[in-house]
């Protein structure tokens, strides 16, 4: 009788060991939920939309050729970090990779601070914030909040159940990268648009759509690589998505000899994109390729090997 009374006194002891108190766990979910979501959300707008999240990283001084590939692992493990942070048994987990994240994006505003102070900053859909003191502020908050989730779990062990969620992110998002990636070719554009007041048709020749904002920076210094080139016979369309009534004058001071066109809502819908500048190369009635990156040879390059430019 001893024996046994001693033995369930060892496992009530046992059982205690790695319990925590109750306001403690409650602090840890509640942080965890919250991060885990916020973390969720953003690695999903990454990727179902990797080729919109290339171009912020670009815009991040992200190096072009590195901008995919950025995007889409950034999508994973976003998503991947804010799922742990969901399972009470992996919550501890998600709380370093999710620390080590918001570490490694401080890191890099750091460092690039003086490039990117004032420009916004896209980590978060519904989020507006710009890159300056409060961008830290706010990360050093998530980064509380991920502390508090590791502190108010229990340690992680289950490796096999973090691995399955690894895996079905990463599926998940090679699989929005295919069709991303599929649908670059092959759109048919409408028939015609409207240019300077009259119909432009797009079923024959070559013709390079240029959307833009005239207030973007971005757009002005991919406007002005534009106008280094020797089109030919492509015809050249300009789209403002905003302000349009600036379209003229940022033609002008840009150099870009280009039609402007009122139905920028029609190719809109027809050549969805996330950002500006974005470009899209039509023959025949077809999309042959789409544009995200407008510095350096490789676009020049490219265009030359469509036949666009000379």
């Amino acid at each position: 009788m001893n024996n046994m009374n001693d033995s369930m006194a060892h496992g009530d002891a046992a059982a205690s060991i790695g319990e925590l108190p109750r306001w403690r766990a409650w602090l840890g979910g509640t942080a965890g939920l919250l991060l885990g979501l916020a973390f969720i959300v953003a690695g999903i707008w990454k990727i179902t939309d990797p080729l919109g999240a290339a171009v912020r990283l670009q815009q991040a001084q992200v190096p072009h050729f590195l901008s995919l590939p950025a995007a889409v692992t950034l999508g994973i493990f976003e998503t991947f970090a804010g799922t742990l942070l969901l399972v009470p048994k992996l919550r501890r987990w998600g709380a370093w990779l999710t620390g080590l994240l918001l570490a490694a994006f401080m890191i890099y505003i750091a460092a690039y601070y003086d490039v990117l102070r004032g420009e916004e900053c896209n980590c978060f859909p519904w989020i507006q914030r710009a890159v300056g003191p409060a961008f830290f502020l706010t990360d050093a908050l998530m980064l509380a909040m991920a502390w508090l989730a590791g502190w108010g779990a229990r340690p992680s062990e289950d490796k096999r159940a973090a691995a399955l969620v690894f895996g079905a992110v990463a599926v998940f998002a090679l699989v929005f990268l295919g069709v991303a990636l599929a649908r670059q070719t092959g759109i048919k554009a409408p028939d015609s648009i409207l240019v300077e007041g009259r119909p432009l048709a797009l079923a024959e020749g070559r013709v390079f759509i240029f959307f833009f904002n005239p207030e973007c920076l971005h757009c002005d210094r991919a406007a002005r690589e534009l106008a280094r080139l020797n089109w030919g016979q492509t015809r050249v369309v300009a789209a403002p998505t905003q302000l349009a009534q600036f379209g003229r004058e940022f033609l002008q001071s840009s150099g870009l000899k280009a039609l402007l066109t009122t139905d920028t809502e029609l190719l809109r819908r027809t050549f969805p994109f996330t950002d500006v500048p974005y470009g899209v190369a039509i023959e025949n009635g077809y999309q042959r390729a789409a544009f995200t990156h407008f510095e350096g040879p490789g676009l020049a390059a490219s265009l030359r090997r469509l036949g666009f430019v000379r």
